[in-house]
């Protein structure tokens, strides 16, 4: 497949290859540089990194309220 490098630096990707790769509008993607080319790859969570944080978490804490953390995040300018 080839595609086209717009004046803005953007690449459009093919339908087919965004539902082959699972990927989403917003989604990451790691580059790499190497002998044959540019290497492209979906970046994903790599859970078992996260594996020595298991004992550290008080697991009865309350669930963020992700509602409230956006709310108070976004600047007063721009809500609504």
């Amino acid at each position: 497949m080839i595609a086209k490098i717009t004046s803005k630096r953007q690449v459009t990707f093919p339908k087919k290859v965004m539902e082959e790769l699972n990927l989403k509008t917003g989604d990451t993607l790691s580059l790499q540089a190497t002998s044959e080319g540019i290497l492209i790859r979906p970046h994903r969570l790599d859970v078992s990194k996260l594996a020595p944080l298991r004992d550290q978490v008080d697991m009865n804490l309350p669930a963020p309220d992700m509602e409230e953390i956006r709310r108070v995040s976004i600047h007063q300018n721009l809500r609504d």
